[in-house]
C-alpha cells in the first residue's frame, strides 16, 4: 500500500474507516463512543509495558486484587468498558519474534525492519520516525521510560541508527532533533567521563537551554517553559520493589508515574498539542531474569503510570492513550496445583528483587547463612540441597549466561526454579516470543480500533486520529 494514499484510501482498511464511518470495525460497544464521533486527537499519549506477555498482565492483576486490594486501572477500565480492545501482530521484518528496536521502529516508521536497527528499511533506507512527523506538523513531543532514554523503545518513536546500540550517537540525535521532553536513565550515554568520545551531552543541551534533572529533588524544580532532559542512574532506574524498600532510592529516583505527570504537565498548554511515549522498560528486564517480584512491581509501576494518562484524557477530552506492550517475553503464569493460591500469595513477602538478592551473595557465604538470608528477604525456607546448589555457582562450579541483562552471571534461571517450588510461577524461557500482544484505546479515535491489527498500522492510526497527514 502507497503510504502517502493512507487518507484517500481510508485510514482503517487494514485499521478501520477513520474519518468515514466512526462506528465501523468495533471490537466491542463502548460507553462513550458518541464523545469521540469526528473528533481529532490534539494529543497521544503511548504507554509501553515493554516485554509484558499476557500472563504479565494477568498476575500483576491477581496480585493487586489479592493483596493490595484493588483492581489495576488497566484491568479496570476493560470492567468499566470506556477503552476499546484487541491484539496486535508484532512480528520483525527478521522474524516472527521480534526485538524491541523493530517492534518500536513498526510504529515509528510503519514500515517493518529487521531486529537490531531502529527505523532503517529491509532495502537500507533511513525512516522518518512519528513523533519528528508530530514535532514537523507543530506538536510538542516527548519520551519517558525506566530504562535508558536512549534505549530502543523510545528511540523508535524518535530517531533513525542503523544499530540500537548505538546510545550515544541517538543521544546526539535527540539533542539535534529538539525533543521537548526526555527522561530516564543512562547517564554513561551522557556524561564525557563515560562516553568514549569524551563529549559533554549534558553541557550540549544545555546551550541548547535544555533545563537538566538529574534526581527526584530536581524535578521538583523543573520550569515547564523549557524543554527537560532528565537522567537518573548510571543505566536504568531501580526496580520498582527495589526503591520501594529503600528510603535512600525512594528519595533519589522519581517513580514513572511521577515522570509521565511532569511530562504531560510540561506540555499540556502547548497550542497545537503533544505527543507522549511511556514505558516501562524493566517489566522486559525482569522477565529476561526470570524475576517474579521485579516483573509484578514493575507491572504495578507500569499501571500507575497508566492512571496518571487515563487521568488527564478523561478530563481533557482532545487525548487519545494507547495502552499496549511491544512482545512477549519469558510468558510467566500461576501453575496449577493444591498450594496455587497461597504460594502466589506468598511474593507480598519478598522485598527485593533476585537481582538485588543474589548480587549481595559471596563465594564464602555458608550454607547457613544462605538459608537464613533468603527467608528473611523472601519468606520461604530452600532446602539444604538447593542452597548448596545456589553457593556452587559462586564458588565457580557452575555459570549461569541465561537472561539478556546478566551481566554479572547471575544464577537467575536457576534461582526461579527453586522459586517455582515456593511461589508456583512457572517461566517457559528467557527470552522473547512471539505473542500477538494487547492493545488497548481511550480517547478520539479508539471506537475505529480494530479486534486486530498489524503493527505496523498503529503508525497510521496516531496520524489518522490526530488528522496529520504523512507528507514529510
Amino acid at each position: 500500500m502507497d503510504r502517502r494514499k493512507f487518507f484517500k484510501a481510508g485510514t482503517l482498511a487494514g485499521v478501520g474507516a477513520a474519518l468515514l464511518n466512526p462506528l465501523q470495525g468495533f471490537a466491542h460497544p463502548i460507553e462513550n463512543e458518541i464523545n469521540y464521533k469526528n473528533k481529532k486527537a490534539k494529543n497521544i499519549i503511548v504507554l509501553v509495558s515493554d516485554g509484558m506477555s499476557s500472563g504479565t498482565l494477568n498476575m500483576a492483576n491477581i496480585y493487586s486484587e489479592r493483596i493490595l486490594g484493588r483492581t489495576t486501572n488497566w484491568i479496570q477500565a476493560y470492567k468499566d468498558n470506556i477503552i476499546s480492545r484487541g491484539l496486535m501482530d508484532m512480528a520483525s521484518a527478521s522474524s516472527i519474534v521480534t526485538d524491541s528496536a523493530a517492534a518500536s521502529s513498526s510504529w515509528g516508521s510503519g514500515e517493518r525492519v529487521k531486529n537490531g536497527v531502529i527505523n532503517i528499511s529491509v532495502n537500507g533506507e533511513q525512516l522518518l520516525p512519528i513523533w519528528q512527523k508530530f514535532k514537523k506538523a507543530g506538536k510538542k513531543a516527548g519520551c519517558v521510560t525506566t530504562v535508558p532514554i536512549t534505549h530502543a523503545t523510545p528511540a523508535g518513536f524518535t530517531v533513525s541508527m542503523k544499530s540500537r546500540n548505538d546510545q550515544s550517537a541517538i543521544a546526539e540525535e535527540y539533542l539535534n532533533i529538539g525533543y521537548d521532553v526526555l527522561m530516564g536513565g543512562g547517564n554513561k550515554y551522557f556524561d564525557a567521563e563515560t562516553r568514549k568520545d569524551k563529549k559533554d551531552m549534558y553541557a550540549a543541551f544545555s546551550q541548547k537551554d535544555y533545563n537538566i534533572a538529574k534526581s527526584k529533588s530536581d524535578l521538583k524544580k523543573i520550569d515547564y517553559s523549557k524543554p527537560i532532559l532528565g537522567v537518573f542512574g548510571e543505566d536504568s532506574l531501580p526496580y520498582a520493589i527495589d526503591r520501594k524498600n529503600s528510603k535512600e532510592l525512594t528519595n533519589e529516583y522519581p517513580t514513572l508515574a511521577e515522570m509521565t505527570q511532569i511530562a504531560i504537565d510540561a506540555m499540556k498548554s502547548h497550542k497545537n498539542g503533544f505527543v507522549l511515549q511511556v514505558e516501562s522498560g524493566k517489566v522486559d528486564w525482569a522477565a529476561h531474569a526470570n524475576d517474579v517480584a521485579g516483573l509484578i512491581h514493575d507491572q504495578l509501576q507500569f499501571d500507575d503510570a497508566v492512571k496518571v494518562a487515563l487521568d488527564f484524557a478523561k478530563a481533557d477530552g482532545n487525548t487519545l492513550v494507547i495502552i499496549t506492550t511491544d512482545h512477549g517475553n519469558a510468558n510467566p503464569g500461576i501453575i496449577y496445583g493444591k498450594y496455587a493460591d497461597e504460594h502466589f500469595d506468598s511474593i507480598q513477602k519478598y522485598n527485593q528483587t533476585n537481582e538485588s538478592l543474589l548480587n549481595k551473595i559471596k563465594s564464602d557465604t555458608t550454607e547457613k547463612d544462605l538459608i537464613d538470608f533468603i527467608h528473611s528477604n523472601l519468606g520461604f525456607t530452600v532446602t539444604k540441597e538447593q542452597a548448596d546448589h545456589l553457593l556452587d555457582y559462586y564458588k565457580g562450579l557452575y555459570k549461569d549466561d541465561d537472561g539478556l541483562y546478566n551481566y554479572k552471571k547471575l544464577p537467575f534461571k536457576s534461582f526461579a526454579e527453586i522459586q517455582k517450588e515456593y511461589n508456583s510461577v512457572g517461566w517457559i524461557s528467557m527470552d522473547h516470543s512471539a505473542d500477538y500482544v494487547e492493545i488497548a484505546m481511550f480517547g478520539p479515535g479508539q471506537q475505529n480500533q480494530k479486534p486486530f491489527m498489524k503493527n505496523t498500522d498503529l503508525h497510521y492510526f496516531m496520524l489518522a486520529a490526530a488528522e496529520v497527514e504523512n507528507k514529510f
